[in-house]
């Protein structure tokens, strides 16, 4: 009886599923097709680098099911582009089906070997097209894909499938610290603007060299890849001034996704580590984007001289912190740092530094920041939990503009352990709470001349466009001819080369006036 029961009910279900059911008659398409775009961009890749992968959706606008009867590269099975259709990997798909009012994804991913394209050339435009149908019917989308030769820096793959790896310390338990890295050759010691630098991993300044960069260069990290100055060497960056938007003088660090997606992504690379012991960096005229800290900056040992002179220099888009000084010896002038994840600049564990004419900004909108714009301590957490103190000597800022979408974009932290002398001299700074803070931190009373001079507070800077790294203020601007002469006189000329003599405006830029 039960037997018989569900068969009856397996049965029921059979004929009211084919009742509903309508088969899937289809017809040919007719070349009316429709597409998402009709050229496909994959911007662009480095040589023997495999590009993202970009999407196509084509469209049946019609109240037909279609068949199409091919969907094929131009390129043929030579093509260096892939496909992906509903599903399927190939070049060549046939009688593919959509249904009424529906529509199809298609996957596109190349690799490209420039060598192969062009007997010498640095970049070289590549071309196809996927091709729907044929004849009468033939529709087309183009495919277009700049390749860039490069030089590429990795560390060396053992026999057993390891990294060559480099020692940063030991833990607190004596275990090593390792990444994966390696350090650089005597022959890979200069960079030049031939062709771009991709890097994978860390590279590392062997100790007692030098590594010098020269004006134009492009450097790329692969993901969790950075720069290392060991103990002892050097680390010199050459950027020249540039009389176009496209930089060609400028020294940029940056990810290696090409892709205009990813051009302000911050944290796609780790960071430029000079540690203790390193010295005498210069960085000039130099673009630092996307890294998860942009510059970092050890010195506790030396500060008989600065460890890093950054100029005309500017920091965009890090994940945690734009510029961060531990126990340092840092100069700057003209120097902006932007869009950070927590902090822009962070003077920590005390040291000397003097910044001139420089703009600390933070309007970093892709995630929720704990900390005021600049911040400086004469402290240091260690892991157990413990703090140690270092003296800060000196945190002179002139001329200089702090500013946020905060309310207050200033922190101190102060141990009365060490020292921690601090002078803003003809700065603007927004911190609007300061009757509270005056109140827990006497250091912040913006009223005592003897750390706040001449200080613009809570005005407006007036920046031209902040979100997107646009720190050239306006003539409406509250920094706009507030800057001291004797701060303009030691950096006559702002980041772009503008003469600011005349009546010279704090931060990095002279304004410009909005029509």
């Amino acid at each position: 009886m039960i037997k018989s029961t569900y068969s009856s009910i397996l049965v029921i279900i059979l004929i009211f599923l084919g009742s509903c059911r309508r088969d899937f008659d289809t017809t040919l398409s007719s070349g009316r097709l429709e597409f998402s775009k009709d050229t496909i961009y994959l911007d662009t890749v480095f040589t023997n680098i495999g590009s993202a992968t970009f999407r196509l959706k084509v469209f049946n606008r019609s109240g037909s099911d279609i068949r199409i009867p091919s969907i094929r590269l131009a390129g043929g099975e030579s093509s260096p582009y892939r496909l992906n259709v509903g599903g399927d990997a190939g070049k060549s798909f046939q009688d593919v089906e959509i249904r009424e009012r529906d529509s199809l994804f298609i996957f596109i991913e190349t690799t490209l070997d420039i060598n192969q394209l062009v007997a010498s050339s640095l970049e070289f435009l590549s071309t196809d097209e996927i091709l729907f149908d044929s004849g009468a019917n033939e529709q087309k989308v183009t495919l277009v894909t700049l390749v860039k030769d490069a030089v590429f820096l990795f560390p060396q793959t053992f026999d057993d499938g390891t990294k060559e790896t480099l020692l940063l310390g030991l833990d607190d338990e004596g275990n090593e610290t390792r990444v994966e890295g390696f350090f650089l050759e005597d022959s890979e010691l200069h960079f030049t603007n031939e062709k771009p630098y991709v890097i994978y991993g860390f590279v590392a300044i062997p100790t007692g060299k030098t590594l010098i960069i020269d004006a134009g260069a492009r450097v790329h990290f692969h993901a969790n890849s950075g720069l290392i100055a060991a103990n002892g060497s050097t680390f010199l960056v050459n950027g020249q001034p540039s009389d176009t938007d496209a930089m060609e003088n400028e020294v940029i660090f940056q990810g290696d996704r090409l892709q205009a997606d990813f051009a302000n992504d911050a944290g796609q690379w780790s960071t430029i580590w000079l540690t203790a012991g390193s010295k005498d960096h210069q960085i000039n005229h130099a673009t630092i984007k996307n890294a998860t800290v942009g510059v970092l900056v050890d010195s506790i040992s030396d500060r008989s001289a600065p460890t890093l002179k950054i100029t005309n220099t500017q920091i965009y888009n890090s994940a945690s912190v734009g510029l961060l000084g531990r126990g340092s010896y840092i100069e700057g002038e003209n120097l902006v740092v932007n869009n950070s994840g927590q902090v822009s600049l962070f003077l920590s564990f005390g040291g000397k530094y003097q910044f001139t004419h420089a703009t600390f900004a933070n309007f970093f909108s892709r995630g929720f920041r704990q900390f005021p714009t600049v911040v400086m301590s004469n402290t240091f957490s260690l892991a157990d939990g413990s703090t140690i103190t270092n003296d800060l000597e000196e945190a002179i800022f002139e001329n200089c503009i702090i500013f946020g979408n905060a309310s207050n974009e200033l922190g101190i932290d102060n141990s009365p352990q060490a020292t921690f002398n601090f002078l803003f001299k003809n700065c603007l700074i927004r911190f609007e709470n300061t009757g509270s803070a005056t109140a827990q931190n006497p250091l912040l009373d913006f009223s005592n001349t003897d750390l706040y001079e001449n200080v613009v507070l809570n005005g407006d800077p007036f920046f031209i466009d902040a979100e997107n790294n646009n720190l050239k203020i306006t003539d409406a601007s509250a920094a706009k001819g507030q800057a001291s002469m004797a701060g303009a006189l030691r950096v006559p000329f702002d980041l772009l080369g503008v003469n600011r003599i005349a009546s010279p405006d704090m931060g990095a830029y002279q304004n410009v006036v909005i029509e």
